[in-house]
Order: C-alpha cells, then sequence, then structure tokens
C-alpha cells in the first residue's frame, strides 16, 4: 500500500511541476509582449505622408524598382534552394526542443515505470500475491497511467502523450512477463494481447494527435515478436505482421505527415529482413522484400505526390530503399542460384525512370530530375556489373557512393555529403577484401573474372566520383580542396592497385625478376600518365609535385632493385638476355619527364628538385653502364663479382666526371647555380672516393690510366668551363654595348 501512494505522490509532484513550469512559460510570453508594445510606443515609425511620396525623386523610384525586380528574381532562385534547405536545417530540431522542453517529464515516467516495477519485484520475492494477480496489478496500473493521461490532455499535451506512453509501456512489460516468466498463457495469446496493446495505442494517437505517442506505439509493436519469442523461427507469420503494421504506418505518415515513423518501421523492418536472409535464405522471403519496397517507396513519395517536391529525408529514403533492398534480393538468388539476378535492378530502375520521364515531359529540370535520373543510372550501371557475377556489397556500395555524390553536388544538402563520407571508405575496405581473394583464386581468366570485374566497377564509380568533384568544384575549390586533394589521391591509388593486381595474379608463374621489372614499369608507365594527363585531370600542383617525386623514386628502384635482378636472373639462365630490352623501356618515359613534363612543372621552384633529380640522372646513368658492362663481359654469375669491383674502381669514376661535367656545362649555359653546384659536388666526391679509396685497390698500370684519364677529363672540363665562361661575358657585354647605342641613337 505505501508504494501505491508513494508512486500517487510522483505523479502529483510531477503535475505540479508541470502546471508551474507552464505558468511560468505563459507569464514570460505576458512580459515580452508588454516590453514589445512599450518599445513601439517610445519609438514609433516615422509615416510618410502622400507629399514626400510625390516629391520623390523620379531616378530613385526607378532604381527602387530596378532593385525590386532583382531582389524578385533573388528571392525565385533562393525559393528552390529553400524547399530543400529548410528541412535540412530543422529536421532534428523539433527533437531537440522536445527533449529541452520535457526532460524532467520524460525522466519521471521511466523512474514511475522504474518504481512500478521494483515494487512488483518486491512483491513477488515476500510472496504477497499470486502470479496472475501480479498481471492484473501490472495491466490496471497501466491502464490507470493511460487514464490519467488521458484526462489531462487538454492542458497539458505533450506530459499527456509521455504518461499514455508510459502507461503503453508498462501493458508491453506486464504480458511480456507474464507470458516469459510465468506462462500464463500461449504464444498465440501473448500475441493477440501485444498486437491489442498495440492496435489501441496507435487509435490513441491518431486520435490525440500525437506523433510522440505513436513513436511509442510503433516501438512496441516492432518489439513485440521479440518480446514473445520462444526461439522458434515463424518467419511467414511474423513479416505477414510486420507487413500490416508497416501499411498502418504508411496510412497514418499520409495522413498526418509524421516522417519519423517511417523511418522507425524502415529500420525495424530492415533489421528483421536482412536478419531473415542470413540465417535462413528462402524465395518467401523475396516477397516480403518486395511488398516492403513498394510500402517505403510510397512512404518516401508522400511529399512529391502533394506538393511534387522531395525533400532531404525523401531523397535518402529513396537511395536506401533501393539499394537495400536490392542487396537483399540479389543475395537471395546468389544463394538459391536462381537466374538472372539483374531483374530486380532492371525493375526498380524502370519505376524509377517513369517518374524521371514524368519530370523530363514536364520540362522540369530541378532536384527531382536529378534525383531520378541519378538513381536510374545507378541501378542500370549495378545490373550490368551483378550481370559479370562482380561481388555484391563492394558492386552497391561503389555505386551507391557514386549517386550520393552526384545528389550531394546536385543539391549541396550537408546530409548526403556526411553519407558520402562514412560510405567511400567502407567502399575501399570492401574492395581491398575482394582483392585479397587473388591469394585464393586459381585459373582466373584475364580480365573477364570476378575480382577484376568487381575492380571494374570500382574503378568506374571511382571515375565517375572524379568527374563531379571537378565539375561542380568549381564554386567550392577553396572549401573542399584538401577533401579533393584526398579523394584524388585515394582515387588514383584505387585504380593503380587494381590493374598491378590483375597483372601480377597472371605473371606469377615468372620468376621473380619479371614480376618485379614489370610491376615496376607499369607503376613508372602509370605515373606518367597521370602527369601527361594533369591538366584533364585537374592535378593540383602538390599533387602534382608529389608525382614527380614518386616518378622519380620509382626509376631509382627499378634501375637498382629490378636492374640487379634481371642482369643476376640472366647470368643464372633464368630468363632471356632479350627480357633486358623490355627492362630498359624505363628510359621512354625518364626521358619524356625529363624533357617535356618537369620544365613546365613546379618542381623545379624549389633548389631541393634540382638535387634529387641529378641524384636520379647519375644513378640511373652509372647504374645501366654497369649493366650493360657486366652482361657483356661476364658469362656466369662468379665472374661478375669481379667485374663490379673493377668497374667501381676504373669506370665509375670516369662516368662521374662526365656527368658532373654536363652538369656545369648546363649550369652555365641556362644560368642555374644549382646544377653548378651539383657538379662540382660529384666532382668533389669522385676526387675524394678516388684519392681515398679507389688508388689503394688499383695495381700499378690501372692506377696510371686511371690518373691520366681522370686528369684529362679535368681539364677538358675545366677548359670548357672557362671558354662557356668568356662566350658568356662576351655576350653580355655585347648586349649592354648594343642596349647603350639605342639610347644613343633612338
Amino acid at each position: 500500500m505505501i508504494y501505491f501512494l508513494i508512486i500517487i505522490l510522483i505523479t502529483a509532484l510531477l503535475l505540479i511541476y508541470n502546471k508551474l513550469t507552464h505558468r511560468i512559460q505563459k507569464l514570460e510570453n505576458e512580459i515580452f509582449e508588454l516590453n514589445k508594445k512599450i518599445l513601439n510606443k517610445n519609438n514609433p515609425l516615422p509615416e510618410i505622408t502622400e507629399e514626400k511620396k510625390n516629391s520623390a525623386d523620379t531616378t530613385t523610384l526607378t532604381e527602387n524598382i530596378q532593385e525590386k525586380k532583382s531582389s524578385e528574381e533573388k528571392n525565385t532562385t533562393e525559393t528552390k534552394e529553400e524547399i530543400h534547405h529548410e528541412p535540412q536545417k530543422d529536421w532534428m530540431g523539433p527533437i531537440f526542443d522536445f527533449l529541452k522542453q520535457n526532460a524532467l517529464t520524460i525522466i519521471g515516467i521511466f523512474t514511475l515505470v522504474l518504481g512500478i516495477g521494483y515494487f512488483v519485484k518486491y512483491a513477488i520475492d515476500k510472496n504477497w500475491i499470486s502470479e496472475t494477480a501480479r498481471l492484473a496489478i501490472g495491466l490496471c496500473t497501466g491502464a490507470g497511467i493511460m487514464v490519467i493521461g488521458h484526462f489531462i490532455r487538454k492542458n497539458y499535451s505533450s506530459f499527456s502523450s509521455i504518461i499514455i506512453g508510459g502507461g503503453i509501456a508498462v501493458l508491453y512489460f506486464s504480458v511480456t512477463i507474464a507470458f516469459q516468466e510465468y506462462h500464463l498463457f500461449s504464444q498465440n495469446t501473448a500475441f493477440i494481447l501485444i498486437s491489442l496493446i498495440t492496435l489501441i495505442s496507435i487509435v490513441l494517437s491518431y486520435y490525440y494527435k500525437s506523433e510522440v505517442l505513436i513513436i511509442f506505439s510503433l516501438f512496441g509493436g516492432f518489439l513485440a515478436p521479440l518480446m514473445i519469442s520462444t526461439g522458434q523461427s515463424n518467419y511467414p507469420f511474423l513479416f505477414t505482421y510486420l507487413m500490416v503494421l508497416n501499411i498502418g504506418m504508411l496510412i497514418i505518415a499520409f495522413l498526418k505527415h509524421w516522417k519519423s515513423i517511417g523511418w522507425i518501421a524502415f529500420i525495424f523492418t530492415s533489421i528483421y529482413l536482412f536478419y531473415w536472409v542470413f540465417e535462413k535464405t528462402e524465395i518467401l522471403s523475396v516477397y516480403f522484400y518486395v511488398a516492403s519496397y513498394i510500402i517505403f517507396y510510397a512512404f518516401a513519395l508522400q511529399n512529391y505526390v502533394k506538393k511534387n517536391t522531395l525533400v532531404t529525408l525523401d531523397i535518402l529514403m529513396l537511395i536506401l530503399i533501393n539499394f537495400s533492398s536490392i542487396t537483399g534480393l540479389v543475395y537471395i538468388f546468389n544463394q538459391l542460384n536462381y537466374e538472372p539476378v539483374i531483374i530486380f535492378p532492371i525493375i526498380f530502375a524502370a519505376v524509377n525512370g517513369l517518374l524521371l520521364f514524368r519530370e523530363y515531359s514536364r520540362k522540369n529540370f530541378e532536384t527531382n530530375y536529378s534525383v531520378f535520373a541519378g538513381i536510374t543510372i545507378s541501378l542500370v550501371t549495378l545490373a550490368f556489373a551483378l550481370q559479370f557475377k562482380t561481388d555484391l556489397i563492394t558492386s552497391v556500395w561503389a555505386v551507391e557512393a557514386a549517386l550520393l555524390l552526384f545528389i550531394w553536388k546536385k543539391t549541396n544538402l550537408t546530409i548526403f555529403r556526411i553519407c558520402f563520407y562514412i560510405l567511400f571508405p567502407l567502399v575501399i575496405i570492401s574492395q581491398m577484401t575482394t582483392w585479397a581473394g587473388y591469394f585464393s583464386a586459381k585459373d582466373l581468366k584475364i580480365i573477364f573474372n570476378p575480382i577484376f570485374l568487381t575492380s571494374s566497377v570500382t574503378i568506374i564509380t571511382v571515375l565517375s566520383n572524379l568527374f563531379l568533384l571537378k565539375r561542380f568544384s568549381e564554386n567550392n575549390k577553396s572549401k573542399n580542396s584538401f577533401f579533393e586533394n584526398v579523394f584524388s589521391v585515394i582515387s588514383y591509388g584505387v585504380i593503380y592497385i587494381a590493374v598491378l593486381l590483375e597483372i601480377i595474379y597472371h605473371i606469377s608463374h615468372k620468376p621473380d625478376s619479371i614480376i618485379l621489372s614489370t610491376a615496376f614499369l607499369y607503376s613508372i608507365y602509370y605515373v606518367l600518365i597521370l602527369l601527361i594527363l594533369r591538366k584533364k585531370l585537374d592535378i593540383g600542383k602538390e599533387i602534382e609535385t608529389g608525382l614527380i617525386y614518386l616518378f622519380l623514386f620509382l626509376i631509382i628502384m627499378h634501375a637498382g632493385a629490378a636492374g640487379s635482378e634481371v642482369v643476376t636472373a640472366v647470368l643464372e639462365r633464368k630468363i632471356s638476355q632479350h627480357f633486358y630490352g623490355i627492362y630498359l623501356l624505363y628510359l621512354i618515359p625518364f626521358i619524356y619527364t625529363g624533357l617535356k613534363i618537369i620544365p613546365k612543372s613546379s618542381f623545379l621552384n624549389f633548389k631541393a628538385g634540382y638535387w634529387f633529380i641529378g641524384a636520379v640522372i647519375t644513378a640511373a646513368a652509372s647504374l645501366e653502364l654497369y649493366h650493360l658492362y657486366i652482361l657483356g663481359n661476364a658469362r656466369n654469375i662468379t665472374e661478375s663479382y669481379q667485374l663490379q669491383k673493377h668497374f667501381n674502381i676504373l669506370y665509375l669514376p670516369i662516368i662521374w666526371t662526365v656527368t658532373a661535367s654536363i652538369f656545369i656545362y648546363r649550369g652555365l649555359k641556362s644560368n642555374i647555380a644549382e646544377l653548378n653546384k651539383i657538379g662540382f659536388t660529384l666532382i668533389g666526391i669522385m676526387v675524394l672516393k678516388l684519392y681515398v679509396y679507389d688508388v689503394w685497390q688499383m695495381d700499378n698500370i690501372s692506377r696510371v690510366i686511371a690518373f691520366i684519364i681522370l686528369g684529362l677529363i679535368l681539364l677538358l672540363s675545366s677548359f670548357m668551363f672557362q671558354r662557356l665562361k668568356n662566350i658568356i661575358k662576351n655576350l653580355v657585354d655585347k648586349k649592354e654595348e648594343n642596349s647603350e647605342n639605342q639610347n644613343v641613337n633612338p
């Protein structure tokens, strides 16, 4: 009895507090209105008399008319944006406002329900009441709370909705405990009781016009199967119940325009469907997927039917219902080996195509047209991809990400940008899991295999994403430049890895030297293509400079690591000597990049660029002459060791001296001081190497030859340096003399 009095006291306190809160709010509104009236009396607006109106200047009147026209035109353009942007700003606002205003009420009803629960538990522990009496107390308490909420609904609508929702929760818990713990009735009886509670709560929600109450009802309705579950799956009965519940939701959503209930129903239904499909795949689930698609597609189109507009959440629902349904349906067909798997993507594309045709026939090429066009094209693309047995999840996510990016760029709505940011990393992760199939796959066809075809879908969507970013980023380039750079790098990396893995898989039976050299050659030519197409691909200066550094690094690695492997394999008779000619194909892009691309880029704007490319040229020239020397003189791997020592002592200083002379010559001719520094640094390193190490490793004859040749080269270089210096000085003097003559005799 004492607990019952405590519950009544808590309820009374909540009512008193709520009444005082409303009273205070009412007084604040009255004070605000009084202040507003006082301000209007103290600062009356100046009236414009007819004389002032008539004395207005004609020019000013014309300007006002023009300004009015321009403002009207601006308002017409902004009105279209407001149709889509207003829901984006305010769709979470009412929820937060409701929570702020009713936080104490929600906590209070939650505490009340807990108090009732603890009271029942205490009574059970003390054996005060029987099991049937416990159920009766729970039902009576829930009904009593609902009656209290009914009587206070006129003055306290939000408060009464929460009170009634708490009473409904008590009814749900009472029936669930009676079935699960006490076994007072069968599962069918429990289901009928819970369905009856759900029906009553929905009717009350519609009668009271309370969105809060129907949210309580939907949660109870969708959780009801879990409350009375016995562990034995009866999916046809379950989803028949869910479809009836969803149809009721759809009717109320159309009548009351309550968006929240549609999203709650969609989330619960999707979870139930996915669980059913993955636990027990059967053809019957296809019918429920199709029914769910129709219901939620109709829910997404309610604004389109009434006002011919698609707001943010409508577009998002259209995307989710299309792609989630296709994922489930295609998965069922794949598991049961049914054909054709493209039937549902094609049907869904046709449904969206009809709405697209409607917009086209009305010459309405605004947001509605873009959304239906994007969904239709995405579904057709996905159908072709699935027909070639590509990975389901990767293909669906890749196409969906491209669609989200398209709609984001078309509508400039933040929610689609967030969804794209979330989904694109998932696409990359899913693609990586698909690539892992190369390690276990056997006898895959070239190109036309599931792994590479899935990669092709990702490549196509990535390229379309890059095109969309390039096309729509002109107005927001400074705002999104960092994101676009990161996205571009990741996208080019995905394309690179997809093709590289396919190449390596099909040559994996070849020697390691061929695999390594082929991988480096592909990488070098891939980077070269990006550099050639840098303007068309709208590659920024930072990425361009980074690509050049990467290109030069690949040149060094190819000439060093891959070159040594190729030479060793030739000497060991593992590969033909003709492959060395294929290996040398890297010189073509190297020379082209050095002559055509680097001089026109910003790579040489920094001194480090000259030093890096100088090191690459010196290393590449030294390594290739070394490779040719070994291949031309060594007959086996043992002989190459002695030839390597001889080359490093005798020929390498000569190569470096010649290279240094070329750098100095180019630096003087082009007036580039860094090239002169590189040349003299290289000569210094060579001379230091010669005197510190090489001279002690030579025999007398080699020592004489090396010093004579090196001395002649240095003298010749010095002579050329002086001669070129004099030529440049003479040219400068003549230029100054000509300019003085022109000043004297204009």
